[in-house]
């Protein structure tokens, strides 16, 4: 052990005194008797890739990883995740032995990859990401961190297992943004049925794909609209089952990040605004959630107020009483059982469209039959509970056979899903409808009437459609909210609720909307959530919209319902500081909204830049005068006669115009919009969520509150608020120590006049004012429109809400003199609207 460690300390001595040590930044390899120190780097040859030694987040611990040169903070690879360097004395080297070791400033080996080869040995960063050490001229690879992933997805990496060797390729996640050993979940290809992405959260599934049915995993129809960007591949063979994707040329840069909360995120570099998009997603939404509702339950994310679960045709819930209070989990069982014995039967099947298929890890799979073979074999198999198509590469043409003779598990609705056959007993399947008998003798006076009526249709359309309006005058004239039913509506009163007038916007045709964003091309996309696409459209007139294409999860009638509801709601909210909606689409289906065009884009792109020049465009002033935009828009909403909630507050929701006047957006149609319900979808987004609403599912006014107390302090900052401490509590914690302008303003802003100074302090004290655990404690938006725009209540505020602010009260004299305004705004949930 002694000589070992002194072979080491000689090593790292030569190493550092070497006159031929590595120039920083300048080679994408290094061989025997070269070294990286902690403040060197390798770049790959086309400088898309840097590998060096970095500290995460607010840790001061050194770890050597591999990022992307565009986005420092985007680190895809790290060797020694769970054994950091305390100081910046670390060094990678590469041994004559071939492997590459990285040493401690005491000589200790911290990390190595135990790879063999001959003295010239070379370790190289490839343009793809991944480091290699081979012998120099040779391309056999001694070891690859591709074959040991950490939790990024790259071009070219693979999820999966090896057969022969039984290695396997998984994805697990850092233990948060500072700390990037191994977490809580990993991301694995399950091999047992038809291949599958599962998390997993220790061993227990929380969100799975869907099986891959040859065109891409039948739970994630999204990946359709970047199928320009990435090609996948799934591979089947002798010796490994595996999934990957490689870039195509041109494409922008991305990545499949596991994150530490377990979500897994398609990620796609927009060089324009210097930002990570989300293109996916998952877990998306609460149907995500595995076994949601339990075995022969049915998910549908457009159901809220059914708990988004009921049984499949021919089952009832397990438990009722369960049932009754949202515990889906323990799913359904047959009302009648299956026919079936000694080779007969008088069983059928029931078609269940447009699903994600269930968990197939207990299926039975046949790649080489038809589905018709398959329904066949599932007759006659009296455990065989359903059947699917394995495979839908050739499109009407399935092939392949999978059998599920367990419970059926975790299948919900999806956009562009698969066909199920669930097998039933006779008496369950829907009667046939009965054939009539064709007439023979009114045969002539039948078509005559039909090619009439015909005839008059097609004049009556083409009538109407000569008396559309235009769509550059539609959308023009929706600025303006007509009265209905002679009552009028005040622009800053509108009357939103059960009696909504019909849209003041006006409704468009599809085609028209594939015509000015060019096809919904990937190009023209400006921005991308769990829930919709937004493309920019570009009028005939030269102006330009912003169209939000909605994630398609079914198309019934009670969806359909909820997104005319909110389209009502959305277009009779008339403020400046709230994004305009100006038309919709409803056609077959596709819900689109059309919103006016925003050319600075959203506040995230600017206070939570790498850039510093980007954060630094909004100096103190413009920064003020968003937060006050903000809560002059929420108050708004909170005033209304029918209070309306956002629920999902944040910076990526309030985009900024060409004066930088703040707009709130995203008032999420493709989630789910509740009147007057006692248990409202829940929307939640980690940091911006108020405690009572993420524990126990209470919504009020004070929801609203509180996040813009978090936005407010994000803004002031430049920081985000899921980090470890949190913003709130580093804020708290300047406030105590009246070192805001020190320790809290962001760094990146010039430092503020005095005058501006105060009413920074100001506005932190609002914040922390809107962020109190109770939410009794918090003020309402109406008072902090007061406290941000006047003198006196920013005094009074001084003088009286320390207690508050410090959680040492329970009661203050800001709250006891507000206290009927702050109980009307936390009124009962049924005189609410949630948006979102």
């Amino acid at each position: 052990m002694g000589a070992t460690m002194c072979s080491h300390l000689l090593l790292l001595s030569f190493m550092l005194l070497s006159p031929i040590a590595f120039a920083a930044g300048v080679a994408d390899t290094i061989g025997t008797g070269r070294n990286i120190t902690d403040s060197e780097t390798l770049v790959s040859a086309d400088g898309t890739f840097t590998l060096g030694f970095f500290s995460p987040g607010v840790s001061t611990k050194r770890y050597l990883g591999i990022w992307f040169s565009v986005s420092d903070d985007a680190v895809c690879w790290v060797a020694n995740g769970d054994r950091p360097i305390n100081s910046n004395s670390g060094v990678l080297v590469i041994s004559n032995t071939g492997s590459l070791l990285l040493l401690d400033g005491g000589g200790q080996i911290v990390w190595s990859t135990n790879s063999s080869g001959a003295s010239s040995a070379e370790a190289q960063l490839l343009d793809n990401g991944n480091l290699v050490v081979r012998d120099r001229g040779s391309s056999t690879i001694l070891w690859q961190s591709f074959d040991h992933p950490s939790n990024t997805l790259l071009s070219g990496m693979k999820l999966g297992k090896n057969i022969w060797t039984g290695a396997e390729w998984y994805l697990t996640s850092w233990r948060s943004g500072d700390d990037p050993s191994p977490g809580a979940y990993h991301r694995v290809l399950d091999t047992s049925g038809l291949p599958d992405l599962i998390v997993l959260q220790g061993h227990v599934r929380t969100y799975r794909t869907g099986p891959w049915n040859g065109r891409w995993f039948s739970g994630v129809p999204e990946v359709t609209t970047y199928m320009d960007l990435v090609t996948r591949q799934v591979t089947t063979s002798p010796g490994e089952i595996s999934y990957g994707y490689t870039a195509k040329p041109g494409a922008p840069l991305s990545r499949v990040v596991l994150t530490e909360t377990g979500m897994a995120k398609r990620l796609v570099w927009d060089a324009g605004t210097r930002m990570w998009q989300t293109f996916f997603q998952g877990p998306r939404d609460v149907c995500d959630a595995y076994g949601k509702c339990g075995a022969f339950g049915l998910c549908d994310a457009g159901a809220a107020a059914k708990s988004f679960c009921n049984c499949l045709t021919g089952f009832n819930p397990a438990s009722p009483s369960a049932w009754s209070l949202r515990d889906t989990s323990g799913g359904c069982r047959r009302k009648v059982k299956l026919d079936c014995a000694n080779g007969t039967t008088t069983d059928g099947f029931l078609l269940v469209r447009g699903v994600k298929l269930p968990d197939t890890h207990n299926a039975t799979v046949n790649m080489s039959t038809t589905v018709e073979d398959c329904m066949a074999r599932c007759l006659a198999d009296c455990s065989c509970v359903a059947y699917a198509a394995a495979d839908i590469q050739g499109g009407d043409v399935r092939s392949g056979c999978v059998m599920w003779r367990d419970d059926i598990i975790d299948l919900r609705y999806v956009d562009k899903g698969q066909d199920l056959y669930l097998r039933l007993a006779k008496s369950e399947l829907p009667a046939p409808s009965p054939r009539r008998p064709f007439p023979t003798a009114p045969v002539v006076g039948a078509s005559a009437a039909t090619v009439a009526v015909v005839l008059i249709i097609l004049v009556a359309l083409f009538v109407i459609r000569r008396r559309r309006k235009p769509i550059i005058s539609v959308f023009h004239s929706s600025s303006t909210v007509p009265s209905t039913e002679g009552h009028s509506a005040a622009p800053s009163q509108p009357s939103i609720g059960q009696g909504s007038p019909a849209p003041t916007v006006h409704s468009v045709e599809l085609s028209f909307l594939k015509k000015v964003t060019n096809d919904f091309s990937i190009h023209n996309t400006i921005g991308r959530g769990g829930f919709s696409v937004v493309f920019e459209g570009n009028l005939p007139d030269g102006r330009k919209v912003a169209v939000k294409k909605l994630t398609q999860s079914s198309a019934t009638d009670d969806g359909s319902e909820i997104f005319m509801r909110e389209v009502k709601v959305m277009s009779n909210l008339k403020h400046e500081n709230l994004a305009q909606l100006l038309a919709y689409c409803k056609e077959g289906n596709e819900r689109i909204l059309v919103y006016e065009y925003m050319k600075n884009r959203s506040l995230n792109i600017y206070i939570f830049a790498s850039d510093r020049t980007r954060r630094a465009l909004l100096n103190w002033e413009k920064r003020l005068e968003i937060i006050v935009g903000v809560a002059k828009g929420v108050a708004y909403l909170h005033g209304l006669s029918k209070e309306v909630i956002h629920r999902d507050l944040k910076p990526s929701n309030i985009l900024l115009d060409d004066n930088w006047r703040a707009k709130i957006a995203d008032f999420g149609t493709a989630k789910v919009f509740v009147d007057g319900q006692t248990n409202p979808t829940q929307v939640q987004t980690a940091g911006y969520t108020a405690p009572e609403y993420a524990a126990h599912g209470r919504l009020t006014l004070k929801c609203d509150v509180y996040s813009f107390g978090v936005v407010l302090l994000e803004i002031i900052s430049g920081q985000r608020n899921n980090a470890s401490p949190t913003l709130i509590s580093d804020a708290q914690e300047s406030w105590n120590q009246h070192k805001i302008k020190e320790d809290l303003l962001d760094a990146a802003v010039a430092q503020p006049e005095p005058e501006t100074l105060l009413e920074l302090e100001r506005c932190v004290q609002i914040g922390l004012l809107c962020v109190q655990q109770s939410p009794a404690d918090r003020t309402s938006m109406a008072e902090v429109v007061a406290m941000l725009t006047t003198n006196s209540s920013s005094s009074r505020i001084r003088q009286s809400d320390r207690q508050v602010i410090d959680g040492m009260a329970a009661s203050s004299p800001l709250r006891e003199a507000n206290l009927s305004t702050q109980e009307d705004a936390s009124g009962a949930q049924g005189d609410s609207i949630y948006l979102t």
